[in-house]
Protein backbone atom coordinates (compact mmCIF):
# COMPACT_ATOMS: atom_id res chain seq x y z
CA UNK A 1 0.00 0.00 0.00
CA UNK A 2 1.16 3.26 -1.03
CA UNK A 3 0.43 6.55 0.07
CA UNK A 4 1.39 9.68 -3.06
CA UNK A 5 1.52 13.38 -2.83
CA UNK A 6 -1.71 15.03 -1.62
CA UNK A 7 -1.03 18.29 -2.88
CA UNK A 8 1.84 20.79 -3.57
CA UNK A 9 3.83 20.87 -0.21
CA UNK A 10 5.81 24.02 -0.93
CA UNK A 11 7.90 25.21 1.70
CA UNK A 12 7.13 28.98 2.08
CA UNK A 13 10.26 29.19 4.68
CA UNK A 14 12.41 27.68 2.77
CA UNK A 15 11.38 29.91 -0.66
CA UNK A 16 11.30 32.74 1.41
CA UNK A 17 15.27 32.20 2.57
CA UNK A 18 16.72 31.31 -0.69
CA UNK A 19 15.18 34.38 -2.01
CA UNK A 20 16.13 36.68 1.02
CA UNK A 21 19.85 34.89 0.18
CA UNK A 22 19.57 35.68 -3.30
CA UNK A 23 19.28 39.27 -2.65
CA UNK A 24 22.03 39.60 0.03
CA UNK A 25 24.20 37.79 -1.77
CA UNK A 26 23.80 40.06 -5.38
CA UNK A 27 24.43 42.99 -3.18
CA UNK A 28 27.60 41.58 -1.11
CA UNK A 29 28.81 40.67 -4.82
CA UNK A 30 28.57 44.56 -5.85
CA UNK A 31 30.13 45.93 -2.39
CA UNK A 32 32.52 43.63 -2.17
CA UNK A 33 33.59 43.96 -6.09
CA UNK A 34 33.54 47.45 -5.85
CA UNK A 35 35.89 47.33 -2.39
CA UNK A 36 38.23 44.86 -3.86
CA UNK A 37 38.52 47.07 -7.21
CA UNK A 38 39.24 50.36 -5.12
CA UNK A 39 41.44 49.30 -2.30
CA UNK A 40 43.38 46.80 -4.58
CA UNK A 41 42.47 43.37 -2.71
CA UNK A 42 42.70 40.24 -4.76
CA UNK A 43 41.42 38.37 -1.57
CA UNK A 44 38.36 40.99 -1.56
CA UNK A 45 37.85 40.42 -5.66
CA UNK A 46 37.86 36.48 -5.10
CA UNK A 47 35.54 36.86 -2.28
CA UNK A 48 33.26 39.12 -4.36
CA UNK A 49 33.44 35.87 -7.31
CA UNK A 50 32.30 33.98 -4.70
CA UNK A 51 29.08 35.54 -3.60
CA UNK A 52 28.50 36.26 -7.11
CA UNK A 53 28.23 32.49 -7.42
CA UNK A 54 25.86 32.42 -4.60
CA UNK A 55 23.25 34.85 -6.48
CA UNK A 56 23.43 31.62 -9.10
CA UNK A 57 22.81 29.05 -5.92
CA UNK A 58 20.90 30.96 -4.51
CA UNK A 59 18.71 31.01 -7.86
CA UNK A 60 19.36 27.05 -7.99
CA UNK A 61 17.89 26.08 -4.60
CA UNK A 62 14.57 28.30 -5.11
CA UNK A 63 14.34 27.30 -8.41
CA UNK A 64 15.00 23.17 -7.09
CA UNK A 65 12.44 23.75 -4.28
CA UNK A 66 9.46 25.43 -5.97
CA UNK A 67 9.82 22.16 -8.40
CA UNK A 68 10.60 19.66 -5.66
CA UNK A 69 6.89 20.76 -4.07
CA UNK A 70 4.96 19.73 -7.14
CA UNK A 71 2.35 17.38 -7.05
CA UNK A 72 2.89 14.04 -8.20
CA UNK A 73 1.39 13.81 -11.89
CA UNK A 74 1.35 11.11 -14.80
CA UNK A 75 4.72 11.36 -15.76
CA UNK A 76 5.96 11.36 -11.98
CA UNK A 77 4.30 9.16 -9.68
CA UNK A 78 6.21 9.56 -7.32
CA UNK A 79 6.22 13.46 -7.29
CA UNK A 80 9.06 16.07 -8.36
CA UNK A 81 11.54 15.89 -4.98
CA UNK A 82 14.40 14.45 -6.69
CA UNK A 83 14.52 18.74 -7.41
CA UNK A 84 15.91 19.32 -4.17
CA UNK A 85 19.13 17.03 -4.64
CA UNK A 86 19.57 18.17 -8.19
CA UNK A 87 19.79 21.83 -6.54
CA UNK A 88 22.12 20.40 -4.27
CA UNK A 89 23.99 18.84 -6.35
CA UNK A 90 24.42 22.13 -8.87
CA UNK A 91 24.91 24.27 -5.67
CA UNK A 92 28.38 21.99 -5.04
CA UNK A 93 29.69 21.96 -8.56
CA UNK A 94 28.90 25.71 -8.57
CA UNK A 95 31.01 26.23 -5.79
CA UNK A 96 33.54 23.73 -6.92
CA UNK A 97 34.10 25.82 -10.01
CA UNK A 98 34.40 28.97 -8.23
CA UNK A 99 36.98 28.01 -6.02
CA UNK A 100 39.27 26.26 -8.49
CA UNK A 101 39.09 29.95 -10.88
CA UNK A 102 39.83 31.76 -7.90
CA UNK A 103 42.78 29.63 -6.64
CA UNK A 104 44.39 29.54 -10.27
CA UNK A 105 44.30 34.03 -10.13
CA UNK A 106 45.27 33.88 -6.42
CA UNK A 107 48.17 31.28 -7.46
CA UNK A 108 49.11 34.59 -9.91
CA UNK A 109 48.95 36.97 -7.50
CA UNK A 110 51.41 35.51 -4.92
CA UNK A 111 53.97 34.89 -8.45
CA UNK A 112 53.53 38.42 -8.98
CA UNK A 113 52.48 40.63 -5.90
CA UNK A 114 50.34 43.58 -6.43
CA UNK A 115 49.99 46.55 -4.40
CA UNK A 116 49.17 46.51 -0.64
CA UNK A 117 45.32 46.34 -0.40
CA UNK A 118 43.43 49.37 1.42
CA UNK A 119 42.80 48.93 5.19
CA UNK A 120 39.00 50.02 5.01
CA UNK A 121 39.06 46.95 2.89
CA UNK A 122 38.65 45.10 6.53
CA UNK A 123 35.53 46.93 7.88
CA UNK A 124 34.08 45.57 4.51
CA UNK A 125 34.95 41.88 5.77
CA UNK A 126 33.77 42.56 9.33
CA UNK A 127 29.95 43.35 8.14
CA UNK A 128 30.43 40.45 5.44
CA UNK A 129 31.22 37.99 8.00
CA UNK A 130 28.52 38.76 10.27
CA UNK A 131 25.78 38.84 7.87
CA UNK A 132 26.68 35.65 6.70
CA UNK A 133 27.12 33.84 10.16
CA UNK A 134 23.70 35.10 11.17
CA UNK A 135 22.25 33.70 7.70
CA UNK A 136 24.23 30.71 7.24
CA UNK A 137 22.63 29.26 11.29
CA UNK A 138 19.08 30.69 9.83
CA UNK A 139 19.20 29.18 7.11
CA UNK A 140 20.90 25.27 8.57
CA UNK A 141 18.19 25.49 11.34
CA UNK A 142 15.58 25.73 8.91
CA UNK A 143 17.01 22.85 6.45
CA UNK A 144 17.38 20.55 9.76
CA UNK A 145 13.51 21.73 10.52
CA UNK A 146 12.27 20.50 7.02
CA UNK A 147 14.86 17.72 6.04
CA UNK A 148 15.67 19.69 3.01
CA UNK A 149 18.88 19.09 1.04
CA UNK A 150 18.44 22.01 -0.84
CA UNK A 151 18.06 24.00 1.82
CA UNK A 152 21.20 22.83 3.70
CA UNK A 153 23.50 23.32 0.66
CA UNK A 154 22.36 26.72 0.66
CA UNK A 155 23.51 27.14 4.12
CA UNK A 156 26.67 25.34 3.55
CA UNK A 157 27.06 28.44 0.50
CA UNK A 158 26.87 30.63 3.07
CA UNK A 159 29.05 29.48 5.31
CA UNK A 160 31.84 28.96 2.65
CA UNK A 161 30.93 32.79 2.24
CA UNK A 162 31.53 33.62 5.60
CA UNK A 163 35.53 31.14 5.54
CA UNK A 164 36.64 33.00 2.34
CA UNK A 165 35.56 36.41 4.05
CA UNK A 166 37.77 35.34 7.09
CA UNK A 167 40.51 34.43 5.08
CA UNK A 168 40.32 37.13 3.20
CA UNK A 169 40.49 39.22 6.10
CA UNK A 170 43.94 37.39 7.71
CA UNK A 171 45.45 37.63 4.77
CA UNK A 172 44.98 41.63 4.19
CA UNK A 173 45.19 42.28 7.94
CA UNK A 174 48.82 40.24 7.63
CA UNK A 175 49.53 42.35 4.25
CA UNK A 176 48.69 45.48 6.15
CA UNK A 177 50.43 44.85 9.54
CA UNK A 178 54.00 43.27 7.24
CA UNK A 179 54.24 46.30 4.94
CA UNK A 180 56.60 45.79 1.75
CA UNK A 181 57.15 42.35 0.66
CA UNK A 182 53.99 41.46 2.33
CA UNK A 183 51.48 41.94 -0.39
CA UNK A 184 51.76 38.57 -1.08
CA UNK A 185 49.32 37.13 1.80
CA UNK A 186 46.76 38.45 0.27
CA UNK A 187 46.78 36.33 -2.72
CA UNK A 188 47.54 33.62 -0.06
CA UNK A 189 44.43 34.23 1.86
CA UNK A 190 42.45 33.83 -1.62
CA UNK A 191 44.26 30.07 -1.74
CA UNK A 192 43.09 29.11 1.50
CA UNK A 193 39.66 30.63 0.72
CA UNK A 194 39.48 28.52 -2.09
CA UNK A 195 40.73 25.35 -0.35
CA UNK A 196 37.93 25.90 2.34
CA UNK A 197 35.23 26.36 -0.83
CA UNK A 198 36.66 23.62 -2.69
CA UNK A 199 35.97 20.93 0.67
CA UNK A 200 32.38 22.68 1.06
CA UNK A 201 31.68 21.80 -2.62
CA UNK A 202 33.02 18.17 -1.81
CA UNK A 203 30.43 17.75 1.02
CA UNK A 204 27.49 19.23 -0.70
CA UNK A 205 28.00 16.68 -3.56
CA UNK A 206 28.45 13.62 -1.76
CA UNK A 207 25.55 14.25 0.01
CA UNK A 208 23.49 15.46 -2.85
CA UNK A 209 24.56 12.02 -4.92
CA UNK A 210 24.15 9.73 -1.93
CA UNK A 211 20.10 10.86 -2.43
CA UNK A 212 20.19 10.96 -5.54
CA UNK A 213 21.14 7.14 -5.58
CA UNK A 214 18.69 5.72 -2.98
CA UNK A 215 21.34 5.72 -0.48
CA UNK A 216 20.43 4.23 2.59
CA UNK A 217 18.67 7.10 4.93
CA UNK A 218 19.66 7.97 8.76
CA UNK A 219 19.53 4.51 10.70
CA UNK A 220 17.77 6.24 13.32
CA UNK A 221 14.73 6.83 10.78
CA UNK A 222 14.72 2.92 10.07
CA UNK A 223 15.07 2.32 13.63
CA UNK A 224 11.80 4.34 14.27
CA UNK A 225 10.18 2.61 11.11
CA UNK A 226 10.96 -0.68 12.69
CA UNK A 227 9.57 0.09 16.12
CA UNK A 228 6.48 1.93 15.41
CA UNK A 229 5.57 -1.21 12.87
CA UNK A 230 6.28 -3.77 15.12
CA UNK A 231 4.08 -2.43 17.96
CA UNK A 232 0.80 -2.87 15.35
CA UNK A 233 -1.26 -5.91 16.68
CA UNK A 234 -0.62 -9.30 14.38
CA UNK A 235 2.75 -8.19 12.90
CA UNK A 236 4.42 -11.25 13.86
CA UNK A 237 7.81 -10.01 12.17
CA UNK A 238 9.16 -7.61 9.60
CA UNK A 239 12.49 -7.95 7.66
CA UNK A 240 13.60 -5.80 4.22
CA UNK A 241 13.00 -2.42 5.77
CA UNK A 242 14.34 -0.14 3.57
CA UNK A 243 13.36 3.72 2.25
CA UNK A 244 14.95 6.16 0.34
CA UNK A 245 14.48 9.98 0.52
CA UNK A 246 12.42 11.96 -1.76
CA UNK A 247 12.83 15.77 -1.22
CA UNK A 248 12.06 16.18 1.92
CA UNK A 249 10.42 13.00 2.54
CA UNK A 250 10.73 9.44 2.85
CA UNK A 251 9.52 6.28 0.84
CA UNK A 252 9.23 3.18 2.74
CA UNK A 253 9.44 -0.74 1.65
CA UNK A 254 8.96 -3.41 4.43
CA UNK A 255 7.90 -7.04 4.46
CA UNK A 256 5.39 -7.58 7.29
CA UNK A 257 4.98 -11.27 8.54
CA UNK A 258 1.45 -12.00 10.16
CA UNK A 259 -0.71 -15.34 10.52
CA UNK A 260 -1.24 -17.37 7.17
CA UNK A 261 -5.06 -18.38 8.28
CA UNK A 262 -5.88 -14.55 8.02
CA UNK A 263 -8.26 -13.70 4.61
CA UNK A 264 -6.91 -11.55 2.42
CA UNK A 265 -8.87 -8.99 3.79
CA UNK A 266 -7.75 -9.01 7.22
CA UNK A 267 -3.94 -9.13 5.61
CA UNK A 268 -5.34 -6.01 3.42
CA UNK A 269 -6.68 -4.52 6.63
CA UNK A 270 -3.02 -5.33 9.12
CA UNK A 271 -1.25 -3.30 5.99
CA UNK A 272 -3.11 -0.24 6.00
CA UNK A 273 -2.77 -0.15 10.29
CA UNK A 274 0.91 -0.54 9.51
CA UNK A 275 1.01 2.53 7.17
CA UNK A 276 -0.66 4.38 9.54
CA UNK A 277 1.19 3.24 12.67
CA UNK A 278 4.77 4.26 10.60
CA UNK A 279 3.01 7.71 9.51
CA UNK A 280 1.83 8.31 12.95
CA UNK A 281 4.99 7.63 14.47
CA UNK A 282 7.80 8.99 11.83
CA UNK A 283 5.89 12.33 10.23
CA UNK A 284 8.56 12.79 7.61
CA UNK A 285 7.40 9.10 6.06
CA UNK A 286 4.84 9.85 2.96
CA UNK A 287 4.46 6.74 1.42
CA UNK A 288 4.89 3.19 2.59
CA UNK A 289 4.55 -0.28 0.37
CA UNK A 290 3.97 -3.18 2.74
CA UNK A 291 4.59 -6.68 1.87
CA UNK A 292 2.31 -9.06 3.61
CA UNK A 293 3.53 -12.50 3.83
CA UNK A 294 2.99 -15.81 6.49
CA UNK A 295 4.67 -15.57 9.70
CA UNK A 296 6.96 -18.96 9.59
CA UNK A 297 8.14 -21.20 12.25
CA UNK A 298 11.73 -21.87 12.93
CA UNK A 299 11.22 -25.45 10.92
CA UNK A 300 9.97 -23.27 8.13
CA UNK A 301 6.49 -24.39 7.99
CA UNK A 302 3.71 -21.63 8.35
CA UNK A 303 2.34 -21.29 11.94
CA UNK A 304 -1.08 -22.96 12.39
CA UNK A 305 0.03 -25.72 9.37
CA UNK A 306 0.62 -29.68 10.05
CA UNK A 307 3.85 -30.88 10.62
CA UNK A 308 5.41 -33.97 9.34
CA UNK A 309 5.63 -36.27 11.82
Amino acid sequence: MTAAPDGDRESPEGVRLAGLGLVLNAALAVVKGIAGIVGHSYALLADAVESAADVGGSLVVWGGLRVSARSADSNHPYGHGKAEPLAAAAVGLMLAGGAIGIMIRAVQEIVAPHRAPAAFTLAVLVAVVITKGVLSRVVARAARRTGSGAMLADAWHHRADLFTSSAAFVGISAALLGGPGWEWCDGAAAVAASLIVFANSWHILGSAVHELMDGNPDPELLARVAAAARLVDGVRHIEQLKARKFGTRYLVDLHVQADPLLSLHDAHVLSGRVKTAIRSAVPAVEGVLVHMEPFETASGAPLGAPVAG
